[in-house]
């Protein structure tokens, strides 16, 4: 089976049996592609990504920093830890608060 998900990503070394890996399963991916760190690992699935971006504010003509967390799904094939920088793919909606899907671990 090709491994070509659409985008500009590394293989994982590894395979996997998960169905809802975009390598080695039938999840697709497409819209945005986003670069977070990991701040949490939950079981062995799901990690929340917390990404910094710049709001800009009008009025002071000025930027801001901003925080946003998002949980995206973790296939078997990627090993990633507390603190790595991954890539995340958006997807299908796999939960209530999944709907991404991590496709480049650090």
């Amino acid at each position: 089976m090709s491994a070509d998900i659409g985008i500009d990503v590394k293989e994982p070394k590894q395979t996997c049996e998960d169905k809802n890996c975009p390598f080695h399963g039938h999840l697709s991916v497409r819209g945005a592609i986003l670069e977070g760190e990991v701040a949490s690992v939950i079981d062995n699935k799901t990690v929340v990504i917390q990404r910094e971006y710049t709001q800009k504010i009008p009025k002071y003509e000025r930027y801001e920093k901003r925080r946003s967390k998002l949980r995206a799904h973790k296939p078997q094939c990627i090993e990633v830890n507390v603190g790595d920088t991954v890539k995340i793919a958006e997807c299908r909606p796999l939960s209530k608060t999944k709907s991404y899907v991590v496709v480049e671990g650090g």
